[in-house]
Order: C-alpha cells, then structure tokens, then sequence
C-alpha cells in the first residue's frame, strides 16, 4: 500500500469517514432537476465507493446507510408535503411517514456496501481492485437500482440515470434505459477512483473514461426511430387550480368553465391534453356534457385526451382515467397505483390505515396492463398517469404502436418542492429510451412538450393558469432499450458479478 492510500485509510478510519458519506449523500440529488449540476452525481459516488473500498462488513454498511439516508432526506423529503398540507396527517405522523421511508431508501445502499464489503476483498490490491471498480460496483449499483424500482411494487424515483439528461451519457438511454445510463455514472465515478490509487493503471483508466463518454456523445447524435405521418399540433393545458379546492363541489363548475375555454383558444391544434383528473367529476355525470363538446371538437377536426374519474357502477370499481373524444373515443385507466394513497395493501390486514390518516382517493382500482394505446390525431398515445412514467419497463408496452407518449398529472400535491422538476426529468427519460415525444401536461406545473431526444421545446411556468402549444413530430420505430426492457442491463450486471466472483475466487486458490 502506497503511502498516500495508507494516509487516506488513516484518515477516513474514524468519524471523519461517516461525514464524508453522509455529506456524499447529500450532495448526490443536486445533480438532478432543478439544480442538475450533473458532474456531482460522479464526483458524490465517487467518492462512496472509495469508502466503501476500504472499509470492512460493518463499516461499509454503516457508510451505506449514511449515504442513503443524506441522499433519500435530501433527494425525496417532499413526501411530507403531500402527505401533510394534501393529506391532512397530523405533524407527528406525517413526519414519521417521511422519515419511515427515507430509512427504507437508505436501506439499499446499506445493503449494497454490506455484501460489497463481504464478498470482495476491501484494500488496494491491483487484481481484486479492478474487478471491483469496473465490475462489481457498477453491477452492484444497477441491480440495487432496479430491485428499488420493483420492490414493493416500486419506488425509482433519483435514480443516478435521470440526473444525466443533459450530459453525453444521455445518449445510451435509447440502448440501455435510466438503469444502463446509471451504470455509466457509477462506471464513470469507480474510473476515477482508479484514476486517483492505481499508479500503474492510471493511462487504462483514462482511456477508458475517455473511450465511454465519446461512444456516449457519438449515440446522441443517432437518431433511433423514424418519422410516422406528418407532424402535428398539439396544446397542452395547465388550469392551476389549488389541491384544497380542486374537489371542493363550489369549483367544479368554474373548473370545467375554465378547461373549456383554454381549449376553445387551441381549436386550431390537432391534438389537446387536459392534466390527470383536470374534470371535477365522474365520467357518467359528465356524458351530457362531453357529448356536446366533443360535437364542438369534432367541427374543429380536433381530439382532445381528458382526465377524470370514472365508475363501475356494476362493479363498484373507481379508476383514474384518461378519456380520448373526437374523431374517435376511448379510455385508459391507470395501472401502476401508488400504495397507501390509490390502493391500500393488504387490505384485510390494514383496513383501518387509510380512514385513520384521512388520505382521499384511495381505493382505486388498476385498469390493467393488457391497455392499448388511444388513437388521436390520426396516431397512436402512450398513456401514462402520474407517476407512471417513472417505470420505463411499463411506459415501452405502448411500443410499438404508439408514435407518441402522453403523461398526465397533478403535481400540486408538491407545492413549489423539488418533486415537479424531478419528475418532469423522468418524462425526458422515457423520451430518450422509446426515440418518441412526450406530452406532459399537469395541473399546476411542469406542463411540458418533450421532443424525441429529451429536449424541452416549450415549457410552462409554475402556478399559472396557461396553455402551450407547438408542433411535433410522431415517430415510430423500435429502439434497443424498447425492445428488450431492463432485461438487458440487469443479465449484464449479474453476469459482471458473476465473472468477478468466479476470478475472485480462482484468484484466492
């Protein structure tokens, strides 16, 4: 051992070592929207996995769980506002909710640095060492991400891929999805920790981190879908109505007054979105009146896609929906609920859960994955409600039929926190992974047309009543990530691991 990772050890043996993990952590969701200092989420994990480098079974998970928890308190702590402001829990509880499940998060990275430090030697020897950093780390770090995204039925949210849609590394989304650019990050950050001990590999090491962010920059520039039809013009609308009126029976009326009127002012767009539940109502206490304007679409060659709730008054079953009229009507029921707020797990067990937090709208039903895209304007939508478009594998079972994708949603529940551009940076994603456009269109902000490579055309600004329009381009086509899913990424990463255990092994006999 040299003398400088000698000194380094020495240094990072003590408390000094836990602070570096939990500021990492910490500083790890600046990368992403709205501050998107992207170089951070390298330089941040960077420096977890020199820790992890050197430290021993306890020690690395100890470290993993301080870096979880300053990334998830930082990253996600405005669960307390929806939970708190919009689902009316007491101060106490809300914020035992939000801490519960910033510990859960924090969990992963425990795990990971656990089994990192268990099952591969710690130190710097040069072997054992490069199979670690350009193997196991980033392997390691996919496979966490993803079980994340499953696990429980799901919770991606800061995924190391979204903080790099405007950095070259966005360029393998269409290859290898948010989890195969997350990999890149970590690859990127165990490379310059190579850069910084490995003396005798630091040329390998440079070439390398060279070598990966050209073939990156190289990919951005392909383009990986063709276009299908002729463009059109679409209008999405923002009423910004307030999440404690939205519901409130004295606003209904001026609500639909008011999205009826924003969409009178864009009869001239081929295509108009309305935000998740934009109509106060159920579906079949509004026929009446979407039976007459959908009449007045059909005068101005227009569709339009509609979000509301609707029943099944047979089956007593309510669903989140998004409602295509024009030229040609149907509807798409959201599928990926959020537990604990649409849909209560374990019911039987945890009835009383909801009633006692006070949360509303929560016993909704899934519409199902088997859902085909809705036809408008002459092409084929997507659909995704809320947060939906954060499972990539669930936005590419529209492909490929859709030539364009559409997300809905009401971010009001988030106030002014970092959650709207966070998510918004989700929706740039899953345009860079399918090669289509995105229609993002939300209550209170961020409403947003997307082009196919992630770029924003036209965004509106925050707590607005507004509506913005332009013309895109629907495209068809599969992209790799389309066709083969997360699929891909995760038997490379396991086979990574696989192959270093294996040498790991052989190594130690």
């Amino acid at each position: 051992m040299n003398q400088f990772v000698a000194a380094f050890v020495r240094f990072t043996r003590t408390w000094r070592g836990d602070l570096i993990a939990i500021l990492a952590g910490a500083a790890t969701p600046l990368a992403f929207s709205p501050i998107a200092l992207w170089p951070l989420a390298i330089i941040a994990v960077s420096a977890q996995l020199t820790l992890w480098l050197f430290s021993t079974e306890r020690r690395a998970a100890w470290r993993g769980l301080l870096f979880g928890l300053g990334y998830f308190s930082v990253g996600i702590s405005w669960v307390f506002i929806s939970i708190h402001y919009h689902g009316y829990v007491g101060m106490a509880l809300s914020l035992f909710l939000t801490l519960a499940l910033i510990l859960v998060m924090a969990l992963f990275p425990m795990l990971l640095g656990y089994f990192l430090a268990c099952y591969f030697p710690k130190g710097f020897e040069s072997r054992a060492t490069r199979y670690k950093l350009l193997l196991v780390f980033p392997a390691g770090w996919l496979l966490m991400e993803w079980i994340r995204g499953w696990f429980m039925t799901g919770f991606p949210w800061l995924s190391l891929g979204y903080s790099q849609t405007d950095s070259p590394l966005a360029g393998l989304a269409p290859l290898l999805g948010v989890y195969g650019v997350s990999w890149a990050v970590v690859f990127s950050a165990a490379l310059l920790v190579g850069l910084l001990f490995d003396r005798v590999g630091r040329i390998f090491y440079l070439a390398m981190l060279v070598l990966l962010w050209l073939i990156a920059a190289v990919f951005t520039t392909v383009d990986w879908t063709a276009p299908s039809g002729a463009p059109i013009k679409v209008a999405l609308l923002q009423g910004n109505i307030p999440q404690d009126l939205k519901w409130h029976p004295d606003v209904r009326l001026p609500t639909i007054e008011l999205y009826t009127e924003l969409s009178r002012d864009n009869w001239d767009a081929d295509l108009i979105v309305w935000p998740e539940t934009a109509l106060p109502t159920f579906y079949h206490e509004a026929e009446s009146f979407l039976y007459d304007f959908e009449l007045e679409a059909r005068e101005h060659n227009t569709d339009l896609l509609i979000g509301m709730l609707t029943l099944d008054q047979d089956k007593r079953q309510y669903y989140n929906t998004m409602l295509s009229i024009g030229a040609e009507r149907g509807q798409y029921h959201k599928n990926h609920l959020v537990p604990f707020t649409e849909y209560l797990p374990l019911k039987s067990l945890l009835g009383g859960v909801v009633a006692f937090m006070q949360v509303p709208m929560s016993d909704f039903s899934k519409g199902g994955s088997e859902q085909k895209p809705l036809k408008v304007a002459n092409q084929y939508a997507g659909i995704s409600i809320c947060f939906e478009d954060a499972f990539g594998e669930e936005v590419i079972n529209a492909l490929p039929q859709a030539t364009l994708l559409v997300n809905v949603s009401n971010d009001a529940w988030f106030d002014d926190s970092w959650a709207p551009p966070q998510h918004l940076q989700m929706a740039r994603m899953r345009a860079l992974e399918t090669g289509r456009p995105m229609l993002r269109a939300t209550n209170t902000g961020m409403t947003a047309i997307i082009e196919a490579k992630g770029e924003i055309i036209k965004a509106a600004p925050q707590f607005q009543v507004t509506s913005i329009s332009d013309t895109i381009q629907p495209r068809s086509g599969m992209t790799l990530y389309a066709i083969t899913g997360n699929w891909l990424v995760v038997l490379l990463a396991l086979t990574a691991v696989g192959v270093s255990v294996w040498r790991l092994g052989s190594a130690a006999k």
